[in-house]
């Protein structure tokens, strides 16, 4: 402790001496000189793989006078210095043929005005103390775009002559900025992650759907007689989707100051302090920050909501949601409203046609601003049973919103502790706010007064009831809200008696990172599927096997789970079989440990794993890209009896090192075992007719929905079930939604916008026909797809931006057909991937507040043939056999 204490003191007095005898911390100019400069600063603006020819953008180019007009007698790191831009031009960054070059003609009074020209070349004050911008002083009323000019000039004065890190300011923000210091050259590297600014922006909490972006700042300084000779100054910003890193934008920022002659200047001006020397030279200079202040811009030239509206209306009728048009034109509307006042929100609801409503509904709840908030909930009446499909489609985009607030969960919750006329309402309001929780907590806002209520609620909530819909609903909520302190919970209704409760448990509990789910978890699960304290339906105890399967298991749990095939039903025993060969055949986490098991002859021989039936596991790849894995997994469980038991369908997608559970489709049917005088399999005699759907789409769990529930209501529907499917959602959903401000050194601006919008629909149905002993499930998957990412940099008079883009519309189906008229029954399962087109664009544009536009356009199409995804070789035997004997 007392050698650092001393080395301390020695440093100290190292300083000390080295400001006595004068040594320089930063630039110090000479007294009664002028220092002229060039000055110029350019930016472009390109898809991320353009070339520097083929950018938009433009360059400020002028002189800069420097002289010293104060020092602090006791100090001579604390400076005052007066700066003159003059001699301003503006031009075209990128060469280009006269024809497409609208600086050509144009001077900078013609671009900026007379007015906003003088106040640029006006002159302002630069207070220095050790090297280090302490002041900025200029004039009142001067544009925001004039001032950050300035400011940009700034940034290029500032510098240590000392390696080492330090926090700054200059037009960039506050950064954390590096230095490295040797003899008469200066290198400084700007942390630009850490520049904090006034503008906070936002991004989509999925990693899959969000953007990545990379960035460097590097400003090389040369000195001559103590003061800068040179500044040169490169910055990059690149932003690209996270799932397509072709969609991808570039931004180059370039200064570069340098010192042309030095001249016979003003001499120095006395005065005790900063302040009182300002005041000196011009009363009517004024204290201005450092870094930009936050302008809120508006668009002089853009269409009002209303003529928005008017102009795309007919993009919103149900008849075209199958188009890329759609989801394009639901993101170009999205800005509109984000623009927008609530009341011009709510003509634009009010005026529209019922077929289109729906989609006004999810446009401006997809917005997420209190004012377009408040007009939706201002226009749905959530008393009135009729209104349904527009509340849910509210409800539904309220759980997929790309950076959800208090306020929102707030509307909810009110709307909960309300009336509400609907009962599928009420649950939807629950299910869609454990959503909005769980994303709330990821960034960071679990302690916020209306999650805590929340949160409260659902885990109080399926204790609360002995109505067993209301128990489900609880149940799901907590299932999208995925709080840790929900695990117990769960884990003991996993054991529940009954069916339903139990399979939405374990579900739940397989959303959990494994490495929450606890030793006495496991053990719940194991007791469930083992069916030590009770007995369990098939569909219960398969899914608890998976749940133990995904989560780390040990080698008693994997050995267990293998020696009780051949003692579980029939189904249930090829279930299991299906299962550990997909785990082995996909290499699942778990496969190691399976494969060590199975070196065991006990566990693993020909009897054990020769069992027949129809029920199947498997998983398969739908893409791989550089940039996205995207899998599936089809699972089906039959019962003895040859009637589906539980279909399930899920597709995931995997992308910088994140995960999405894209869509899950869940079809499950249970005690239609009398239709054809067969016996229930064990644990499943007392069981109410029953079929319905349930549905995860981007991570949030749905509304189920039930196709019919009771023996008289399936009776009412068997002759009149046509096979027409069954909606489950259907609406426009924004997936990538991305703002981001940019404020490079220079002092220009770049804005950030790529979005991402969806129009889906997805239906399922199911047809029976004891006539042909025959059954069949079918989910179907629509959708058109909309992306785009566009960058500007707009100084107000000028602006120069690249948008790159793609679109496509693509189906994906799901069949099974069962005949059952022998044992083992007949199963064919088909996914099938239609032929669709994907279209990329890419636009760059120039523009000035005069009128004068540059703008070029390039595209590309192709279609992307159509596919049947792979499954076992079993089942393409089994299908050859059915449409055999169909033909």
């Amino acid at each position: 402790m007392l050698k650092l204490a001393v080395l301390l003191v020695c440093l100290l007095s190292s300083s000390n001496s080295a400001s006595a005898k004068g040594a320089s911390v930063g630039p110090r100019p000479s007294s009664g000189q002028l220092y002229k400069f060039s000055y110029s600063t350019e930016v472009l603006v390109d898809r991320a793989r353009g070339s520097a020819g083929g950018s938009v953008g433009y360059r400020v180019s002028s002189g800069v006078d420097i002289n010293l007009v104060w020092r602090n007698p006791s100090s001579k790191d604390d400076q005052l210095l007066h700066v003159v831009i003059r001699d301003v031009k503006i031009e075209s960054a990128a060469p280009r043929p006269d024809k497409n070059n609208i600086f050509l003609g144009s001077t900078a009074e013609s671009i900026l005005g007379k007015k906003n020209l003088a106040a640029l070349e006006k002159p302002f004050l630069v207070h220095l103390k050790l090297g280090k911008a302490k002041g900025l002083y200029s004039y009142q009323n001067e544009l925001t775009a004039i001032r950050n000019l300035k400011r940009g000039v700034v940034s290029l004065l500032q510098l240590q002559l000392t390696s080492g890190k330090i926090q700054e300011a200059d037009a960039s923000g506050r950064c954390t900025v590096e230095y490295k210091a040797e003899k008469d050259r200066v290198t400084r590297v700007k942390l630009l992650d850490s520049c904090k600014t006034l503008e906070t922006g936002f991004t989509t909490h999925s990693k899959v759907l969000g953007v990545t972006g990379k960035s460097s700042s590097v400003t090389e300084f040369t000195l001559e007689d103590g003061f800068i000779k040179s500044a040169v100054s490169e910055e990059t910003h690149v932003l690209s989707l996270n799932a397509r890193s072709s969609a991808a934008a570039k931004v180059v920022s370039r200064q570069a100051l340098t010192l042309v002659s030095k001249e016979v200047g003003p001499a120095e001006t006395t005065g005790d302090d900063v302040a009182a020397v300002v005041k000196s030279l011009d009363s009517e200079f004024v204290s201005i920050t450092l870094t930009p202040e936050k302008v809120k811009t508006k668009c002089k030239t853009c269409p009002s909501l209303w003529e928005h509206w008017q102009a795309i209306h007919k993009q919103f009728e149900p008849d075209s949601l199958s188009k890329a048009t759609a989801p394009r034109n639901f993101l170009s509307l999205i800005q509109s409203m984000r623009k927008a006042t609530k009341e011009e929100i709510l003509k634009v609801l009010n005026n529209c046609s019922k077929t289109a409503l729906p989609q006004i509904v999810d446009t401006a709840t997809s917005a997420q601003t209190p004012a377009s908030l408040e007009a939706v909930l201002q226009f749905l009446n959530f008393s009135d049973p009729k209104g349904l499909v527009l509340q849910e489609r509210f409800l539904y985009a309220c759980g997929f919103a790309s950076h959800p607030n208090e306020m929102m969960l707030k509307s909810l919750l009110n709307l909960w502790n309300g009336k509400i006329g609907s009962t599928e309402i009420r649950e939807s309001v629950m299910i869609i706010m454990g959503a909005l929780v769980r994303k709330l907590c990821q960034k960071g806002g679990c302690e916020l007064p209306t999650v805590l209520e929340v949160k409260k609620l659902m885990l109080a909530g399926p204790d609360s009831t002995q109505v067993e819909e209301e128990v489900q609903m609880y149940l799901l909520a907590l299932k999208n809200a995925l709080l840790p302190e929900a695990i117990p919970l769960l884990a003991a209704y996993s054991e529940s008696k009954v069916g339903a409760y139990s399979t939405i448990a374990i579900t739940a509990l397989q959303r959990y990172d494994a490495a929450l789910i606890t030793g006495e978890v496991k053990q719940a699960l194991n007791r469930v599927y083992h069916q030590n304290r009770h007995i369990y339906e098939k569909n219960v105890r398969s899914a608890a096997a998976d749940v133990i399967f995904s989560c780390d298991p040990s080698y008693m749990e994997v050995k267990n789970l293998l020696l009780s095939i051949g003692h579980l039903p029939h189904e249930m025993n090829k279930y299991m079989v299906s299962k550990v060969q997909d785990i082995l055949h996909f290499q699942m986490p778990a496969s190691k440990m399976v494969r060590r098991v199975m070196n065991d002859m006990i566990s693993h021989n020909y009897d054990r794993f020769s069992k027949v039936g129809s029920s199947s596991a498997f998983s398969g790849f739908m893409a791989r890209t550089p940039d996205t894995t995207s899998t599936y997994s089809l699972d089906i469980l039959y019962s003895g009896s040859g009637i589906l038991r539980r279909s399930n369908m899920n597709i995931f997608a995997l992308s910088q090192g994140a995960h999405l559970h894209g869509l899950q489709v869940v079809i499950e049917a249970q005690g239609l075992e009398s239709l054809i005088g067969a016996t229930p399999d064990e644990g499943e005699g007392d069981l109410d007719s029953f079929s319905g759907m349930s549905a995860v789409l981007f991570d949030v769990q749905l509304r189920p929905v039930t196709f019919f529930k009771g023996y008289s209501d399936l009776m009412s529907k068997m002759f009149s079930l046509s096979g027409d499917p069954m909606n489950v959602v259907k609406g426009l959903i924004l997936l990538t939604d991305h703002s981001q401000v940019i404020r490079l050194q220079s002092g220009l601006k770049a804005n950030v916008e790529f979005q991402g919008g969806l129009a889906i629909d997805i239906s399922g149905g199911m047809e029976f026909s004891l006539w042909y002993r025959e059954s069949k499930t079918s989910v179907n998957n629509r959708g058109a797809l909309a992306v785009s990412g566009n960058v500007t940099v707009d100084m107000d008079f000028l602006r120069a931006g690249v948008e790159v883009s793609f679109e496509t519309e693509a189906s994906l189906d799901f069949i099974t057909t069962v005949q059952f008229s022998e044992y083992p029954f007949l199963v064919c399962m088909q996914m099938d991937k239609a032929t669709f087109p994907f279209r990329e664009y890419l636009t760059k544009h120039e523009s000035l507040l005069t009128g004068k536009s540059f703008i070029s356009h390039k595209g590309k199409k192709e279609l992307v043939p159509g596919s049947e995804f792979p499954l076992h070789q079993e089942n393409s035997n089994m299908c050859k056999r059915v449409f055999d004997q169909g033909w």
